[in-house]
């Protein structure tokens, strides 16, 4: 009997090895397969016109399109890849790979909003898989929300995978809360949990030369950096400020060492490719997330995953890269270190990891993450990236799982309020002049002359209202939260009805950490303005993911269904509701 089943088994397969060699195949199934084996190949120009012609033939098939937006992607046609993702999710709402490629490509393009939303409905349905989590929290950290980011990589180290990636984050977390000790110490766990890490070991090397002002050991860990096999990009870069540090050493005498790092035993390939070097992004790779078929090859046709080629984890400067500020009617996006009181410590200090198991080493994550953007100067540690699509599935989706959440800090740090009376009038003539230098500067997205020259405006006549908004929104850009929240309580000492600058005053109160004083802002907007749906929207989120109050959040987000129920994010809202019944 059992030689019976075996030949019928080879009878089977070698029946559908004929169909396929004859032709028989459908159209549009056999171009979604020429298109994966091109993808395979790194034929990315010849996979597009695969699957577009697959997405001609299986018009309603989300898979084909996600597949479609991967080799556009892949091909250097990020925007028409946004096109295809978008509409295979129209298709299949489901379709949770679909949602990491477009959150990483949002992220990418320096989008870090649009991308918060995908990666967050992701962990929401997937809430045990840690690139979910690594990737929410690499969103969270560019827009300055520190503390949901910490909270995001303590749920990967939860998880137990990734734990360099999460440690790197982390670290990246410490340096924009001002505690670069903090940092080199999280820096030197994600060195000891992958020893070839190369963004970790540059991080630590920055650190320790920018921070701590410890240039020996900063040159040891460029050395070790230079020491990687292959080669990092930026090898010669990184290799000039080792040679000068060296320089400058023999001229005056190093203290004691802080963190040191030795080089790897056996280097594996970790390629960087940066165009500067200072706090790097937390790394997103492939994590050991249940997708283990995969590891041996991109591209595997024996299941329903598709990962394609991942570029190189990315290096980057301490910049900020601000988008475009419009006066008012604009909410600025969050940023940066959190001000003093800062918030209390989240994430217990690493301890020293012990050497990773036979099956961690099999299938644990690797170096091929985030290639390199150009990222402006100034203090944004984390850069969009563009990394190549992670996944395109076939396979139904399963129901939604109940969220994880990481703990809850055991005390969220108040603002104080300045609580400032009205100004009086002064020169609005004069005023008008440098607000208008203040636009200009705006435009050409010059934050600093634009910050200067609302201040001169707000100087000259610290009544005018559009002035001491656009200041803290500039501010904001700036990641100057002293300045930020001053200018949005002037403003609303000016205009008290202003919904947008509560509004602002809200984020910006979020983004430091002072998430209660957040929630009370915005419970403001909404006793005076009960159909106000970003606030709802804004405070559910806030007891949903900050403040742990599942009654509260499932009450705000009820009440964005109800005023709006085509929002954006109404499907993923009825998911978390799903998940969190009353």
């Amino acid at each position: 009997m059992s030689a019976k089943i075996n030949s019928f088994g080879g009878a089977t397969i070698l029946l559908a090895l004929v169909l396929v060699i004859s032709g028989c195949t459908p159209a549009g199934p056999r171009a979604v397969l020429k298109g994966r084996k091109l993808l395979d190949q790194g034929d990315y120009a010849g996979a597009v016109i695969q699957f577009k012609t697959a997405t001609d033939l299986l018009a309603t098939n989300a898979a084909a399109w996600n597949y479609y937006g991967v080799a556009l992607q892949s091909a250097g046609q990020p925007d028409d890849a946004v096109t295809a993702y978008q509409h295979a999710l129209n298709l299949d709402r489901d379709l949770l790979e679909a949602r990491l490629n477009l959150g990483t490509l949002y992220l990418a393009q320096n989008k870090p909003d649009a991308a918060k939303t995908e990666f967050t409905a992701y962990t929401l349905r997937r809430p045990n898989e840690a690139i979910g989590w690594l990737k929410l929290g690499s969103a969270e950290l560019k827009l300055g929300e520190i503390v949901p980011a910490e909270r995001c990589y303590s749920a990967v180290l939860s998880l137990k995978t990734s734990e360099a990636e999460a440690y790197n984050g982390l670290g990246l977390a410490r340096i924009q809360r001002g505690r670069p000790r903090d940092a080199a110490q999280f820096f030197t766990a994600a060195v000891s949990a992958k020893p070839d890490y190369a963004a970790a070991i540059l991080n630590l090397a920055t650190v320790n030369q920018q921070y701590l002002r410890d240039p020996k050991t900063a040159l040891d860990n460029y050395h070790t950096y230079l020491a990687l096999n292959p080669r990092p990009a930026n090898w010669d870069e990184v290799n000039t400020l080792a040679n000068n540090l060296d320089q400058a050493l023999a001229a005056a005498p190093a203290p004691e060492p802080v963190a040191r790092v030795t080089p790897p035993p056996t280097p594996a390939p970790a390629e960087v490719k940066p165009k500067v070097y200072a706090t790097t992004t937390p790394q997103h790779h492939s994590t050991t997330t249940p997708k283990p078929a995969n590891t041996t090859s991109p591209h595997n046709a024996g299941n329903n995953n598709y990962y394609p080629p991942t570029p190189p984890p990315q290096v980057v400067q301490v910049a900020p890269a601000p988008q475009l500020v419009t006066t008012p009617q604009v909410a600025p996006a969050a940023a940066a270190p959190a001000p003093t009181p800062q918030p209390p410590l989240e994430v217990p200090m690493p301890q020293p990891s012990p050497k990773p198991s036979f099956w961690s080493r099999m299938f644990g994550s690797s170096d091929n993450s985030a290639p390199n953007q150009t990222v402006p100067k100034g203090v944004t540690p984390l850069p969009g990236e563009t990394i190549a699509p992670t996944v395109a599935a076939e396979a139904p989706v399963s129901k939604p799982a109940p969220v994880i959440i990481p703990p809850a800090p055991v005390d969220f740090p108040r603002y104080n309020y300045l609580s400032p009376r009205r100004p009086q009038a002064g020169d609005r003539r004069a005023a008008s002049g440098a607000f208008t230098q203040a636009r200009e500067a705006e435009q050409n997205e010059n934050w600093t002359a634009a910050l200067a020259a609302y201040r001169q405006a707000t100087d000259l006549d610290p009544s005018w209202f559009e002035a001491q908004y656009n200041a803290g929104v500039i501010a904001h850009r700036l990641h100057n939260y002293d300045s930020a929240l001053t200018s949005y309580e002037t403003a609303l000492a000016i205009q008290p009805d202003s919904v947008d600058a509560r509004y602002n005053f809200a984020l910006a109160l979020k983004a430091a950490g002072y998430v209660p004083d957040a929630a009370d802002e915005l419970k403001k907007i909404l006793s005076a303005n009960p159909g106000e749906v970003r606030a709802h929207l804004a405070l559910a989120n806030l007891c949903a993911q900050s403040l742990h109050d599942p009654s509260q959040a499932r009450r705000h987000y009820q009440q964005v269904l109800a005023l709006d129920p085509k929002n954006p994010q109404a499907n993923d809202i009825r998911f978390w509701l799903a998940a969190n019944p009353g």
